[in-house]
């Protein structure tokens, strides 16, 4: 295991997309809040690192997948009604107020796994379609390092999300060109692995062309590295994975 592999954490978070008969798709966009050690203040999807809890729910459940794999879905799944109070990849009667006592529960300390039980919930793994990894090297002397899997879920019908005032603070829901507008306008910034995904994201119509665009390339580990072009140093990524972007000069890239 390499150095940075010992020192990263397992994360997933979730690109929720909802269609629009008028335009490109809104996908839901967070703010974090400036007192948080990691992107602090940078537009974010929802998601959070994998903990042990996802680990055993994942264990006991008959899903088919890797286990890592299916504790990173679950890992989506939690921080999202956390985060954003929205119940995806949930089968069963998931209601606004069902979402609202998930929630209430998280917050008090009960296992996700538990929750479900009580409410008579399963997890819908197939609902969150893998989309991308990133696993960046650390600017600096960074300390948080993310091994982060991205997923595509469809915003669930009767529903809103609501912040959760701690690691956000704002939520809205916009076009991914649209964001990055805002972001180049200087009214939110995005750091760089976000900026790359809503690039991509930006060329799909709808959730049915993102989901078919995510299953046209493969989902290898996308590892960022250094080198000069055209006499600068740019930050550079794959050109076979699907991104119209794959290199930003280092002097204009956003760091966590």
């Amino acid at each position: 295991m390499t150095e940075l592999e010992q020192r990263s954490r397992p994360a997933a978070t979730v690109v929720i997309v909802r269609d629009r008969a008028d335009g490109s798709p809104d996908i839901l966009m967070m703010e974090r809040a400036s007192t948080m050690a990691f992107a602090a203040g940078a537009l974010v999807f929802p998601g959070g690192a994998v903990d042990a809890d996802d680990h055993d729910l994942a264990a006991r459940i008959d899903h088919g997948l890797d286990q890592d794999e299916a504790a990173a879905r679950i890992a989506a799944i939690r921080e999202t009604i956390e985060e954003a109070g929205l119940g995806v990849g949930l089968h069963g009667a998931v209601d606004a107020a069902t979402v609202l006592r998930l929630r209430d529960g998280l917050r008090e300390g009960v296992g996700l796994g538990a929750l479900l039980d009580r409410h008579r919930l399963e997890v819908a793994f197939d609902a969150l379609t893998p989309f991308a990894r990133w696993h960046p090297a650390p600017f600096d002397q960074a300390t948080r390092i993310f091994d982060t899997r991205f997923y595509i879920a469809r915003a669930p019908d009767g529903q809103m999300a609501t912040v959760d005032t701690t690691e956000n603070v704002k939520l809205f829901w916009s076009g991914a060109a649209a964001t990055l507008a805002q972001c180049d306008a200087g009214e939110g910034k995005v750091i760089y692995p976000t900026r790359r995904n809503l690039e991509r994201l930006a060329m799909c119509a709808n959730h049915a062309e993102l989901v078919a665009h995510a299953r046209a390339y493969p989902v290898e580990t996308v590892r960022p590295w250094q080198e000069e072009r055209d006499g600068e140093r740019h930050l550079c990524i794959p050109d076979h994975l699907g991104y119209p972007v794959t290199s930003e000069p280092m002097g204009q890239v956003r760091r966590a």
